[in-house]
């Protein structure tokens, strides 16, 4: 079994989940160590949390061996955001997690490179009927990264998992499950 983190880590997470603004949340992603140690930086998160620019900037500490962007970089810098806007857009009816992902390498990258992520409207209903019983879906999100040009230098695919929460399904009064 998985031993959960310490209390007060526990509850700061489940506050700022509920409670943090997009604002905050980019200025704290980007003193998060993963990100401010690897040159990422979240220049927007909207403030309805249905888009989200990220960008990578070109440093020594992250290039490869043969000078461009660490393919390990490029797929943190898209890491979290499908999962975060997708949580975020729906509320707090839903189990929001991430499931799978992969990357695949168009062309070198070089310079700054950015990535945007912007959730729609239909998405999110489709979601909302998917779960609206209680059943898991698994949606994938693909975005791609690119450079100054505007050329696609990597795609990334994401696989969201969404469940509407057990207390807040059609019918949790009567079954006593209503919080």
């Amino acid at each position: 079994m998985a031993k959960l983190p310490p209390l007060p880590l526990r509850v700061c997470v489940s506050f700022m989940k509920n409670s943090i603004r997009p604002g905050t949340l980019r200025r704290v992603l980007n003193l998060w160590p993963p990100f401010l140690f690897s040159g990422i930086r979240v220049t927007d998160i909207a403030s309805d949390w249905l888009s989200a620019r990220v960008e990578l900037r070109a440093r020594p500490w992250n290039r490869n061996y043969v000078g461009v962007h660490f393919g390990g970089s490029l797929f943190a810098m898209t890491d979290p955001f499908w999962m975060l806007l997708t949580m975020h857009a729906l509320g707090n009816d839903y189990i929001v997690w991430d499931q799978a992902g992969s990357i695949e390498f168009v062309k070198p990258a070089r310079g700054t490179v950015h990535a945007r992520f912007r959730l729609d409207d239909a998405v999110l209903a489709q979601l909302r009927a998917a779960t609206a019983h209680g059943g898991k879906h698994l949606h994938w999100f693909e975005t791609a990264i690119v450079d100054a040009t505007g050329e696609t230098v990597a795609r990334v695919r994401k696989q969201v998992y969404v469940r509407r929460k057990r207390d807040r399904r059609p019918g949790a009064e009567e079954r006593g499950l209503a919080a």
